[in-house]
């Protein structure tokens, strides 16, 4: 049974593009190049890892089997490899980085452009999604999570603390009544997020007055911004969404006073050891970026923000 690290890496790109014209296109081969590669490996390995029927291909149940335990092989053997080749040697290869879709198109472009500056021949994949992913399975290095994590495997380093702030627009406070005390919350409707019931959505027990659901709800914290800046009902969002919305006026930071934890920022990644250079350079170069006060934070000051560790 012959077989390279090329066909093991050439597999697994196939398997992540999901198809041989996207792994050929990602590493600037021929489609032939890369279909023979992974018809090789077949061969070496005597099963079929792929399905091909009228030019699509699906992977096997051999084939996410092997995946499994491919990754973090590979990715040990990058990183023993990279130990003995000095601390100054470039980056190379890949680095796949997911991130929620508000936080990274808001604030990681300019954090990931100066890690990509600075090492110019490492090859930087970026995803958006507020989907939960599942980063050994999709073949990302490093992903960004909000909020508190649930038990895991995966390793973390926190990054910073954000606010989480209810928000009205004048119109919709003009249209509904005031929102002065908790107890006026059961006759205001609250905007729903898609990923996350209202029950895990809204931080306070159940004995604690709560927002009707409304009848409007969306998958994503920029759309609920919108949302609730076009008066369709009170929404709860981090504040590294709502910050320049709120010093515009064109929503309300309503009920500053309630008890709610802020939510943590956070690097997570998979529990390979020795953790990869790559990795490791990557996840200090985001600790410096958001170190003492993220930037959406000093645009506050002097807002009348007091939820959460925010000072003003």
């Amino acid at each position: 049974m012959n077989w390279s690290i090329i066909d093991i890496e050439t597999f697994l790109a196939v398997l992540d593009a999901g198809s041989i014209s996207g792994a050929a296109a990602r590493a600037d081969l021929s489609k032939s190049v890369v279909s023979k590669r992974i018809t090789d490996f077949e061969k070496a390995l005597g099963v079929p890892l792929f399905t091909r029927h009228a030019g699509r291909i699906a992977p096997t149940d051999n084939a996410l089997a092997l995946s499994e335990r491919l990754r973090p092989a590979l990715a040990e053997l990058i990183a023993a490899t990279e130990s003995v080749t000095g601390s100054e040697a470039e980056l190379r290869g890949r680095l796949a980085i997911s991130a929620p879709m508000s936080f990274g198109i808001r604030h990681l472009g300019p954090v990931i452009a100066g890690f990509a500056r600075a090492h110019p021949e490492l090859e930087i994949v970026l995803d958006y999604d507020d989907q939960i992913t599942d980063l050994g399975r999709s073949g990302f290095d490093v992903g960004l999570r909000i909020g508190h994590l649930k038990d895991s495997a995966l390793m973390s380093r926190r990054l910073c603390e954000d606010p989480r702030v209810l928000v009205a627009s004048p119109d919709y406070l003009a249209m509904h009544g005031p929102l002065t005390d908790v107890s006026d919350l059961p006759r205001h409707e609250i905007i729903g997020y898609l990923n996350v019931r209202l029950g895990e959505l809204w931080p306070l027990n159940a004995d604690f007055p709560r927002p009707r659901p409304g009848r409007v709800m969306a998958n994503n914290g920029d759309a609920m911004r919108d949302l609730a800046i076009g008066g369709l009902g009170l929404a709860l969002l981090p504040l590294f969404i709502v910050h320049d919305a709120i010093r515009e006026g064109r929503i309300g930071h309503v009920l500053p006073d309630l008890p709610i934890e802020p939510l943590p920022v956070s690097a997570v990644w998979p529990p390979i050891r020795p953790m990869p250079r790559k990795v490791r350079l990557f996840v200090d170069h985001l600790v410096n970026a958001f170190a003492g006060t993220p930037p959406w934070h000093a645009k506050m000051r002097g807002a009348s923000i007091r939820t959460g560790k925010l000072s003003s």
